[in-house]
């Protein structure tokens, strides 16, 4: 049992950095610091648009328009933050899962 949480946590964990490479990597777009015509560039933010986007969209449906910035990421990455804290302190002890 304590492998599945372990996996579940490193799953969560993963996409979080997942978000904040895909929030980088629109600072340096939006900047003019990495080309985007680049064939590996535009293959990598086409991945991360396709993992992050699903996750943000129903967030940013319910934010009110705050003139150009995006707030859904911070949002996305406390709510992968509190569930990685409510399966740690509170899902897993109740399965026998003190420590992992």
């Amino acid at each position: 049992m304590t492998a599945i949480f372990v996996l579940l946590d490193s799953l969560l964990g993963f996409y979080a950095l997942l978000l904040i490479i895909s929030v980088v990597m629109s600072w340096l777009t939006t900047f003019g610091i990495i080309n985007t015509y680049q064939p590996f560039v535009r293959s990598v933010l086409n991945f991360l648009h396709a993992v992050t986007e699903p996750a943000l969209r129903p967030i940013r449906r319910f934010l009110p328009d705050m003139g150009g910035i995006d707030i859904s990421p911070i949002i996305l990455w406390f709510l992968i933050y509190a569930l990685r804290v409510l399966l740690k302190a509170d899902i897993a002890p109740l399965f026998g899962v003190n420590v992992y």
